[in-house]
């Protein structure tokens, strides 16, 4: 498997990604986490978005 363009870690289960580049990005499309791999990937720009619970005391911006 390719390595990932870029890893993100996320606090939410359902992401958007529009690619990060202003108008060189992709048009934004919202991702939902797969419940057993704890990741999903743009079919755009193959950014990985990975979940970890939020801490204690932390608020998911």
């Amino acid at each position: 498997m390719a390595k990932p363009f870029e890893v993100v870690t996320v606090t939410e289960k359902r992401v958007a990604c529009d690619g990060g580049k202003g108008a060189l990005g992709h048009p934004r499309v919202f991702l939902t986490i797969d419940h057993d791999t704890g990741k999903v990937t743009c079919p755009y720009c193959s950014r990985e978005f990975v979940y970890s619970k939020p801490v204690a005391g932390e608020s998911a911006a």
